[in-house]
């Protein structure tokens, strides 16, 4: 092959040269038609590392199988498949023959050659494009549905209780959760089938795996939620760090959704991986050497996605906190989870139904959904960590212009009024004077929205909104800007600083 690179490499004289020190012949360490390496006594024996570009891997499962089959090859000591890097490194005893490379890649289900940035089948394209068509139809249904509002606490767990929980649950089975914890039942559902295949199995039978993740999800939730009524309204996570986590799943998200996709083989195989031994040990190997499926481990993957920072479930699990009951945020997360199984059930399920030739087709509509939702993750992450995000409209960059428009108080602390309800906080866009301190009264109306755990990045602060007035302290400030979000991001507003006018006695914006 024209695009394979070679070089040397040696390694110590193994048994069968030392047993031929000193004889006529010694016994072949390499195929006949490769060159015989010569080796004294200590001598040691010359490998010859060659370098073959290998398209379609996206995964690690897809190394496995290509080192698997290789390896199989006379005179090769060591392979190394990358599928960030698209190629396989082979080690062999003398040159390794180009086609036995060739078929061993291609009896793994791969060509050796280079993978292309984009695809370039047109019709892939406008499959997934279509994915864009459902994302629009998933928004205006949310909007329609009011799952927006739930999403963000409008829903009033405090009121609704179990009943809320559970339309959340529903909710997020269909989105965010499916688009996180999807991938790992679909994993989980492929290494079932490579152990035991699919002979036999009737619908339920192939659901297996993932009616035991969901089982050990309503577990896991049911447990850790106990934990966080138990903990009690008193911690919270630090907000940079929730940040930093939605930040992180979004772009595992992008680049799992890409994959999914197909639109771009070369990113594709960017898409994080477990390491080999983990893997192997969650049975995540395709029937590789020394991992296999067990229901054990299907169910503490289920009750570890408790973890994974969803905006649904975090919704759940920051009222759950403040409840200071182990038994009612159990309930609550338990029944949370109980809601989510739908969707997570029918992402299992539906490969199996559908007919093989509408798989790639469906599985490129869910990857731009997946895409989609990673964005509204990142926006979110970005404003939890402090970043202002682009306005939308002209009213924003107005409202931060205007000239504040209240009084001093005597002791020369300006006064800041604003309201919380369901839709996040009002007016969200407002404007202080520098160098003065701010008496801020954040009036809630709504005492159960993701909006009552307000953040403040820049001033690492937290607070926990009680229904009524609450009144924050603001140090004073140089003249710039002071984003404060939800405890998701979800929501949020600026607060812009600007000098006072010269000679001015200057004043504060009041809601």
């Amino acid at each position: 092959m024209s695009n394979r690179q070679s070089r040397a490499r040696t390694r110590p004289a193994g048994p069968a040269a030392t047993a031929a020190s000193g004889t006529a012949a010694a016994a072949p360490l390499a195929p006949a038609s490769a060159p015989q390496p010569t080796a004294g006594p200590a001598g040691p024996i010359e490998l010859v590392e060659t370098v073959f570009p290998v398209a379609g891997m996206t995964c690690r499962s897809c190394e496995i199988r290509i080192e698997r089959n290789i390896r199989r090859i006379p005179g090769v000591e060591r392979v190394s498949a990358s599928a960030t890097g698209a190629r396989v490194t082979v080690a062999s005893v003398g040159d390794v023959r180009s086609k036995d490379v060739a078929a061993a890649v291609e009896a793994a289900g791969y060509d050796i050659g280079h993978t292309p940035w984009l695809e370039r089948n047109p019709d892939a394209w406008i499959t997934a494009a279509s994915g864009l068509i459902v994302l629009g139809l998933i928004a205006i249904i949310a909007k329609v549905t009011g799952i927006v509002d739930l999403a963000s606490g409008a829903g009033d767990l405090s009121k609704g209780g179990v009943f809320v929980a559970l339309l959340l649950g529903l909710a997020a089975g269909v989105s965010t959760c499916m688009a996180l914890a999807g991938g790992i039942v679909l994993a989980l559902s492929a290494s079932y089938r490579a152990r035991r295949g699919t002979t036999g199995d009737d619908l339920l039978g192939r659901m297996r795996p993932a009616i035991v993740f969901v089982v050990g999800r309503i577990v896991g939730y049911t447990v850790f939620g106990a934990v966080l009524g138990a903990l009690g309204s008193t911690v919270t996570m630090p907000a940079k760090v929730t940040a930093i986590l939605m930040i992180v799943v979004a772009i595992v998200m992008t680049l799992v959704g890409t994959r999914l996709t197909g639109l771009s083989p070369r990113v594709a195989a960017w898409s994080p991986t477990l390491p080999v031994g983990f893997a192997r040990t969650l049975g995540f190997t395709n029937g590789s050497t020394g991992g296999s499926y067990s229901d054990g481990r299907a169910g503490l993957l289920g009750a570890a996605s408790f973890f994974l920072p969803c905006g649904f479930t975090q919704a759940v699990q920051i009222y759950a906190l403040s409840t200071g009951s182990p038994a009612t945020a159990a309930i609550l997360l338990g029944v949370f989870a109980i809601g989510t199984a739908p969707g997570l059930l029918g992402i299992a399920g539906l490969p199996a139904l559908l007919p093989t030739r509408w798989r790639p087709d469906l599985l490129r509509i869910v990857g731009v959904v997946v895409i989609g939702f990673a964005f509204i993750n990142a926006s979110a992450g970005l404003r939890l960590a402090g970043f202002t995000l682009p306005a939308l409209g002209p009213g924003t960059v107005a409202a931060a212009a205007a000239a504040p428009a209240g009084a001093v108080a005597a002791d020369g602390t300006q006064t800041l009024h604003t309201f919380q309800d369901v839709n996040g906080y009002s007016p969200s866009n407002v404007t202080i004077y520098a160098g003065k301190p701010t008496r801020w009264t954040i009036e809630s109306l709504n005492g159960q929205t993701c909006a009552t755990f307000l953040r403040i990045p820049d001033l690492d602060a937290s607070v926990t909104l009680k229904k009524g007035l609450n009144e924050l302290s603001l140090p004073a400030m140089k003249a710039g800007t002071l984003q404060y979000t939800c405890a998701m991001g979800m929501y949020g507003g600026t607060i812009t600083i600007v000098d006072p006018p010269t000679g001015a006695a200057g004043g504060a914006n009041g809601g």
